[in-house]
């Protein structure tokens, strides 16, 4: 598996720690930035993690800022982007279970270390459910397409 991660400034300090983590799974990943807690705007490094992930170049994406809610509203902007935002592991599970969930959002202000680790975690190694919820995909994905004029 190969992960996309990137934060803005406010979740600097967390990606560091889940790249971390990325490392001790023996889990291939890029960080797309930002490299330090200098002020950024939180898209211009969002929205590259989400498009590689839709590209197909990584399989999940890892997107983090000050609460998440904006980084998760970003990467769901991307077509083929199902971002959750989690604050515990559960959500994170279900998100891949039920959801088949391409990209997790975490804030580094709202969630700590330990439970962040667990959520990413849980995301990597929950699979897709399919069954029911596969309908459930294509009805998002049209949607999108609709959206986009497609």
């Amino acid at each position: 598996m190969r992960v996309a991660i990137g934060s803005d400034h406010a979740g600097f300090a967390l990606k560091g720690e889940l790249c971390t983590l990325l490392d001790e799974l023996r889990i291939e990943y890029h960080d797309f930035g930002t490299f330090s807690t200098e002020t950024v705007d939180y898209p211009d490094y969002i929205a590259p993690v989400a498009r590689a992930v839709a590209r197909g170049e990584y399989e999940r994406g890892v997107v983090l800022g000050g609460s998440g809610t904006g980084e998760a509203i970003v990467a769901n902007k991307v077509r083929g982007i199902r971002c959750v935002q989690a604050t515990n592991p559960v959500v994170a599970r279900l998100a891949r279970e039920h959801n088949d969930a391409n990209v997790i959002a975490f804030g580094g202000r709202i969630v700590g270390t330990e439970v962040a680790k667990a959520c990413l975690r849980e995301f990597l190694t929950a699979e897709f459910a399919g069954g029911r919820h596969v309908a459930r995909i294509a009805k998002i994905a049209r949607i999108e397409a609709e959206e986009a004029g497609h």
